[in-house]
């Protein structure tokens, strides 16, 4: 990956900067209060985290109650009521044969999860050429060194470039700004021939798996894959026997309106990540989720997964997450996102669809992306330099809103993004007031 400026290194580094901030004291539902009294609407649930608000009665209670019982043991001496429901509750969302897992600490660590349990079935069938990986461009995966090796962004990469895995990328799939000359009905096709070449360059028995999130989230902007594009490269990976990693640490548990993003797209993948609506951030949960017919040949090697932490299987962090699961499913929260989603992404178009400066309204469910561009017609991107993400951001909290922007999206150093991720259960009137601030934010950054 290409190093980039030190003006836009600084400009990465800006969205992490804690300097200057203002300090929270409470939250409630789809707000939060500061120190000082000052009241936001929590537009992007964080970084598309807190998908049932803030201050959930029935979730706190779970957490209290689990509190007064034990807060956590070892994975491996107990198991426990909250981590044996937790399981049911996700094998029965996923589906299909994605029924074993590992619960851990957050998305990061579900990806690195993944990315072992890709290597370690591999060496259980023999196959221990296969270690290479490839993944896309324009995409985040996490924070941890494998993570960061297969995450096409090369602002969060560049500090550590040297002492990160090799892996491949291919391209994005953006209807918006596909491959250079090819036609968006087209970006399927396109995009599952240039995986085969790949995994004939590098040779189909040193390959491991592909991995993709099936809505790009911080790289790109909640970016959906288009139509037919997951079945295509699911074809590719099943004619030379590597394996496919979705990783919905961002867009999945509900977060388009179906517990699987993939699901829209009739897909099933060996391997999965899920972490920020599986616990909406009440305490730091995240699992790795795998297909059944993996689990054999890894018990028969090696008696049981190699990725296990001091904190996996959390029993409190299960709680947690059995809560919000309960909360989701008692309150038909994934038909709300499936009916609402639409409206709140046209809600959108309509306030802001047509000024100079809107490039791309998109996404999923309640996970969507404004993309912002320096001219519409060639949709070529604000200069790095003007940091219009942050300066979004820092408006959009001056008008009492939280965003989440992000820059690079477009070749990792140009390209500015905000991405609007409402609670599942947020009113019709706070959706309202979210498009109302954003939309105002907008019109004081934007030239």
């Amino acid at each position: 990956m290409a190093a980039i400026a030190e003006g836009e290194a600084g400009a990465a580094a800006n969205i992490f900067s804690t300097a200057a901030l203002p300090k929270v004291t409470r939250g409630k539902g789809s707000y939060v209060w500061d120190t000082n009294g000052k009241q936001y609407v929590d537009g992007s649930g964080g970084p598309s985290v807190y998908c049932l608000g803030h201050g959930n009665e029935d979730v706190n209670q779970a957490i209290k109650d689990q509190l007064d019982q034990i807060a956590s043991h070892h994975r491996f001496t107990f198991s426990s009521d909250a981590l044996e429901t937790l399981q049911a509750m996700v094998a029965k969302q996923c589906g299909g044969g994605l029924k074993e897992m590992i619960f851990v600490t957050g998305g990061s660590e579900a990806v690195e999860s993944c990315l072992k349990i890709a290597l370690q079935y591999h060496s259980a069938m023999g196959q221990k050429t296969r270690r290479r990986f490839i993944a896309r461009q324009r995409s985040w995966h996490g924070n941890t060194l494998g993570a960061l090796s297969i995450s096409g962004f090369a602002q969060r990469r560049e500090p550590f470039e040297g002492s990160l895995l090799e892996a491949s990328f291919v391209s994005p799939a953006n209807v918006y700004r596909p491959p250079v000359g090819i036609a968006p009905q087209d970006i399927a096709e396109y995009c599952a021939a240039e995986l085969e070449r790949e995994i004939l360059r590098q040779g189909p028995e040193n390959v491991a798996a592909f991995i993709f999130e099936p809505v790009v989230g911080a790289a790109g902007g909640a970016v959906p894959a288009p139509e037919g594009y997951a079945k295509a490269m699911r074809a590719v990976c099943d004619k030379y026997g590597v394996l496919m990693i979705a990783d919905e640490v961002m867009c999945g548990a509900g977060r388009t309106g179906y517990w699987r993003a993939l699901e829209e797209d009739g897909v099933e993948p060996d391997i999965m990540s899920v972490a920020k609506g599986l616990g909406a951030g009440y305490v730091p949960l995240g699992v790795a989720i795998y297909h059944e017919r993996l689990k054999g040949p890894i018990v028969e090697a090696h008696g049981d997964l190699l990725t296990a932490h001091t904190f996996t299987g959390h029993t409190l962090a299960c709680a947690a997450g059995v809560a919000v699961q309960q909360v989701v499913e008692r309150d038909g929260l994934l038909e709300r996102v499936r009916v609402k989603g639409p409206q709140f992404a046209d809600a959108l178009r309509r306030e802001i669809g047509q000024h100079a400066h809107i490039g791309d309204i998109r996404g999923r469910g309640y996970f969507i992306g404004v993309e912002f561009v320096a001219d519409q017609d060639s949709k070529e991107p604000f200069a790095a330099d003007q940091m219009i993400f942050a300066k979004i951001k820092q408006r959009g909290l001056e008008n009492g809103l939280i965003c989440y922007p992000v820059s690079g999206n477009v070749d990792g150093k140009r390209g500015d993004i905000a991405i609007l991720s409402p609670a599942y259960n947020a009113t019709d009137a706070e959706l309202d007031e979210i498009v109302d601030k954003f939309a105002q934010t907008c019109r004081d950054v934007l030239p």
